[in-house]
């Protein structure tokens, strides 16, 4: 934290979050394009209050995604090109799921550090919240797209990070709508993939390896990774779904994926990685936000390095033999 900066300014951070989230709703950014525009011009392309939207336009300002060039014209900065859906590091999509999703369930963080408890759990649904959002395809649609937007900016590191040469086949579990896969298999053209999630997702994951160009090398199964994990790959990759949950259920998964892995196999996990001891720095605020985010989201929780060595052990791995395990932190800040 800044020496200027106080509890007054840190209570605030929620208008932020209001001003980014409705650029993001109103197409702003791509409205705005690569040329400045007059707030009147704007008001015009995205149906708002001339004036209203002159004030968004300063606060956007003020916290670098936009610049203004003159009194009433207003340009995108590298920071605001990202609210637009079609840039290559777009987080418009994550920007609209926390505006609309995460900001209504951090309203009961104090409920959730009472009593441990998640908010499904809290309001009666359950235990898994990907179950209870089951019956909102809104909700299904706006996260999937919200995890693209992270998994984009995150499959380089991966590829970059892990050694896949000598794999044959990588099964993506949780793999959601494949985007991850997708890149793994994409810098590997030798590979093969399966992703894995619940049917829910088969769709979207199908419709992406077809614009990818490589359906003929991957393929989605259905399924639920606390029942069992499908057979046939040498390679698992487990990518932000160890933080969702509690550590018996975490076992359940970790001990699915060892019985679906020949002798010798890898698996590969990526998660954020939790200081051993938390100091006033933007990297370790960023894990604790996503760790309190999991305590009222998933009833997960996010863990040091030596919390997951001690999980992935309890679950019957053995480090650098059978079966290599490695974790990462997956995020920038």
């Amino acid at each position: 934290m800044s020496q200027s900066e106080s509890i007054h300014d840190l209570v605030q951070a929620h208008r932020i979050t209001a001003v980014i989230y409705v650029a993001a709703k109103l197409n702003l950014a791509e409205a705005i394009g690569e040329d400045a525009k007059s707030a009147a011009e704007l008001s015009g392309l995205v149906s708002t209050d001339e004036r209203a939207l002159r004030r968004l336009l300063v606060g956007m300002t003020t916290v670098g995604l936009c610049k203004q060039v003159d009194r009433d014209r207003f340009s995108l900065t590298d920071l605001g090109r990202q609210l637009d859906g079609s840039a290559d590091q777009s987080f418009k999509d994550w920007a609209l799921f926390e505006g609309e999703m995460l900001v209504q369930s951090w309203s009961g963080l104090i409920d959730s550090v009472r009593t441990g408890k998640s908010a499904t759990q809290l309001w009666g649904e359950g235990d898994d919240r990907y179950a209870a959002a089951g019956n909102s395809p809104e909700w299904i649609a706006r996260f999937n797209a919200a995890m693209v937007n992270l998994t984009r900016t995150v499959a380089p590191r991966i590829v970059e990070a892990f050694d896949f040469s000598t794999a044959r086949v990588v099964l993506d579990v949780g793999g959601g709508t494949g985007e991850l896969l997708g890149g793994v298999l994409r810098h590997h053209p030798g590979l093969e993939g399966i992703a894995f999630d619940l049917a829910r997702c088969e769709e979207a994951a199908r419709a992406h390896f077809d614009r990818l160009g490589i359906a003929n090398r991957c393929r989605f199964v259905a399924g639920n990774f606390f029942e069992t994990v499908p057979c046939g790959a040498d390679t698992i990759l487990l990518k932000s779904i160890i933080h969702n949950w509690k550590d018996d259920r975490c076992r359940i998964i970790l001990r699915n994926c060892r019985d679906a892995l020949p002798s010798g196999g890898k698996l590969i996990i990526v998660e954020r990685i939790m200081p051993e001891v938390a100091v006033a720095d933007p990297e370790h605020r960023s894990r604790a936000m996503s760790d309190l985010n999991m305590l009222r989201g998933t009833g997960g929780v996010e863990r040091t390095e030596s919390e997951y060595c001690t999980l992935i052990e309890s679950a019957g791995f053995v480090f650098a033999k059978t079966v290599q395990c490695r974790c990462v932190q997956p995020y920038p800040v």
